[in-house]
């Protein structure tokens, strides 16, 4: 396993998403996961499968130590009160004493973010938290918060695969020194079909998904790719026994077009 480091944090390169599972699947994706090797379980409070995602965990009975754990805190919670609340009932779900890293899900216009982010912080402050963090903060928010933040950010995490440019958003990071967490890594699968990524793969004995996970590997981004199958576990992490060539990585990235967002963003709150 490979680490991306961000102001303090050590971040595993790849991780497993759980948004969509739930149940008894999530919670045996997540001990599969765990005994084959990952070390990065990401979740969410609107995902509603904290609960899983610990049953997962402690079924692995793995070292709390060695595990690092993301959740998010929904808009909804985004008052400061509401806020410290929802993350103990997260951890509760979670059985964890703390998370090793808390994210804003979405920019919430409707409550301040100076003071949102006062109650990010002192959730970590209080050890809830090891570490805090953005999802889905624009280049504009992104150094909003850096500003006005008590507590260094470690990351935004962003949808981003070879369909969608996100090179700006990119950019912000590392002038701020935050890494880039990459949701929907491999296009909710619509990689696999892909005949560019194909043919990379097949010149390097690996898949179309291997390759694209590769891709953001090799940008020094964090991938979380989700699956509910037992067996893509295995391919989703056996990525770091090759090397892209600069020509192969800037074929990946011309993949890009304008209507390659897949999140639908009608749930989320609206920015003005």
């Amino acid at each position: 396993m490979q680490f991306v480091e961000a102001n303090g944090a050590r971040i595993p390169a790849i991780g497993l998403g759980t948004w969509e599972l739930r149940g008894r699947i999530c919670a045996r994706v997540v001990e599969q996961a765990i005994r084959l090797g990952y070390r990065h379980i990401d979740t969410a409070q609107i995902y509603e499968n904290e609960r899983d995602v610990g049953e997962g965990i402690h079924a692995a009975h793995i070292r709390r130590d060695e595990m690092f754990v993301t959740t998010k805190v929904w808009t909804t919670h985004f008052a400061p009160h509401n806020l410290e609340r929802s993350v103990k009932e997260s951890l509760t779900r979670l059985r964890m004493t703390e998370v090793d890293l808390l994210l804003l899900h979405w920019p919430n216009p409707q409550v301040p973010l100076e003071e949102t982010l006062g109650a990010l912080a002192h959730a970590k402050q209080m050890g809830l938290t090891r570490h805090i963090g953005l999802s889905n903060f624009t280049v504009a928010l992104i150094e909003q918060a850096v500003a006005v933040c008590p507590e260094p950010l470690v990351c935004d995490q962003v949808e981003y695969h070879p369909y969608l440019d996100q090179v700006k958003v990119q950019g912000a990071c590392r002038q701020n020194g935050l890494a880039m967490v990459a949701y929907s890594p491999i296009a909710q699968g619509n990689v696999r079909g892909d005949e560019t990524l194909a043919e990379i793969g097949k010149a390097h004995g690996k898949s179309a998904a291997q390759v694209c996970l590769r891709w953001l590997v090799q940008q020094g981004a964090v991938a979380i790719p989700r699956t509910s199958k037992v067996e893509r576990l295995s391919e989703n992490i056996d990525v770091f026994d090759f090397m892209l060539s600069e020509n192969e990585m800037s074929r990946i990235s011309h993949l890009a077009h304008p209507k390659g967002r897949l999140t639908d963003y009608g749930f989320a709150p609206k920015w003005d």
